[in-house]
């Protein structure tokens, strides 16, 4: 371990990175010192990573690390030796009694070890490894607010909401795109691409009236049948099916069928012009959909409807923020930073368990790896960062749209990188333009309401957190991460 005898093994055993899945993990150092490192077979022994100390618990070290799915082993380099923690498990390995751990899509829970100085002198010492340390930062301490408090902003803010209506949110100009439900599917997801937009409601014309919603999810599901061996899907049958086939299709094979086997039609999830804004992202929320149709319908029957505007969280938290803004110093939850709060997915610690996983790929990795974290984890956007896990981009449900132009789709995915996949529909001139667009940051520190006004801008959904100076990724904010708060 960073010794002349140890390169032919680490030579010899390195492997790349390049297309592999990583999951961040916070490793934690509790039993104080100077200056705390860690290292260990994700980062193959290679590198030595910097802890810093925690707000308020000056003995505790952290560090996040980007690793693989599979075991690792890691020690601790403490003032200048080596360590093992004694209460997470260990195994005498290569390096001397080292810890380990196994890396997996939901981090295993493991028992959360509590800062104690009296554990300090019953850790054992490795000696003889020795390397030049820089200095960690230092925190500051953690914000504290009452409960009370909480509560009470969020009765002001419903208080809000429940006294404006959808009405409100239609601009005094604008075009909202609708998809008739007998166009090809190809053709369908081509004209999302060209207008910029991840998704329309869908147009019965024998009903008369709007049936669905048509978006990047369901684009993502056709690719991956495309590429089941098994399927009855083809390239040649996508050029020329409807989305209302595609839909009767998507019915049956998530079962989605009556006892007579014939598939179940699911209702159109909207909004009228009269309903109020608490029951709008409401419905958003407990339905887990980007967007609510306002439509209206000057008849009793619900015949003739209009579509006026398609509702969506950011429109909403615009209007707080619109109204709250001049007023925040009465709610002082929105002056609280958000790790203080704590708002959105964060990378979870070694020492913790957590229900929701938390990834991040190189832009290396296959769009296939891509598109099944996209679906099985249930997110809408992975980062893509470099090999010091600095934020590079972000690749969302949205992006899949391009792959229509060009029969891009045709390729195989497995062969297709995130990077080629993210430059399908960029025009070199304006990519600065539309990364800076796309990858919307924010700092821990960053009080509530300034991530909100991030997020009321039109077309961002979500923040990446990052660490300040090198962007290295802390975690995401989402839409419905900060109503899920504010809403409780």
């Amino acid at each position: 371990m960073f010794a002349s005898d140890m390169n032919s093994v680490r030579d010899a055993s390195r492997v790349t990175t390049a297309g592999m899945m990583l999951f961040p993990i916070q490793f934690t150092w509790p039993y104080g010192g100077r200056s705390v490192f860690i290292s260990g077979s994700f980062n193959r022994w290679a590198e030595l990573v910097p802890m810093s100390q925690v707000e308020g618990a000056p003995n505790v070290f952290q560090a996040v690390c980007a690793v693989s799915h599979g075991c690792h082993e890691y020690k601790f380099l403490v003032d200048g030796e080596w360590r093992h923690d004694e209460r997470q498990p260990h195994k005498n390995g290569e390096y001397g009694i080292v810890n380990t751990f196994d890396a997996l899509p939901v981090p295993v829970e493991v028992a959360q070890v509590q800062p104690r100085l009296d554990v300090l002198n019953s850790m054992e010492v490795d000696t003889g490894l020795t390397h030049r340390i820089s200095a960690v930062t230092l925190n500051q301490a953690m914000p504290r607010i009452s409960e009370e408090d909480v509560q009470a902003c969020r009765h002001r803010i419903s208080v809000f909401l429940a006294a404006h209506t959808a009405y409100e949110l239609l601009p005094e100009s604008g075009k909202v795109v609708a998809l008739d439900v007998n166009l090809p599917v190809k053709q369908a997801f081509h004209i999302l691409s060209e207008q910029g937009i991840a998704l329309a409601p869908l147009w019965d014309n024998c009903k008369g009236k709007f049936v669905g919603v048509l978006s990047a999810s369901d684009f993502i599901l056709i690719l991956r049948e495309l590429g089941n061996h098994g399927s009855n899907l083809t390239e040649e049958e996508l050029e020329t099916h409807t989305i209302s086939a595609w839909k009767e299709g998507k019915a049956y094979m998530n079962r989605q069928v009556d006892g007579h086997g014939r598939p179940i039609p699911k209702h159109l999830i909207y909004a009228g012009p009269c309903d109020n804004l608490k029951d709008v992202a409401l419905k958003i929320l407990q339905s887990g959909v980007a967007i609510v149709p306002v439509i209206h319908s000057s008849s009793e029957d619900g015949s003739f409807p209009q579509l006026l505007h398609l509702a969506s969280l950011s429109g909403i938290l615009k209007c707080l923020c619109r109204y709250f803004k001049h007023c925040s110093g009465s709610l002082p939850v929105l002056q609280l930073p958000i790790y203080a709060i704590p708002l959105g997915t964060w990378v979870p610690r070694i020492g913790e368990s957590s229900s929701r996983p938390f990834a991040m790929l190189r832009p290396t990795a296959s769009l296939s790896s891509a598109l099944n974290m996209l679906v099985q984890a249930r997110v809408s956007s992975i980062p893509i960062v470099d090999d010091n896990d600095s934020l590079l981009d972000i690749y969302s449900r949205s992006d899949i749209t391009a792959l229509a132009k060009g029969r891009a789709y045709t390729h195989n995915l497995n062969e297709m990188t995130i990077y080629q996949a993210l430059q399908l529909g960029q025009d070199s001139n304006t990519l600065y333009e539309m990364r800076s667009q796309r990858c919307q940051m924010c700092l821990r520190t960053d009080t509530l309401l300034k991530v909100m006004e991030q997020l009321a801008n039109p077309g961002v959904r979500r923040l990446v957190i990052v660490e300040a100076g090198s962007n290295r990724v802390e975690g995401v904010v989402s839409l419905t991460d900060v109503f899920r708060f504010l809403l409780g």
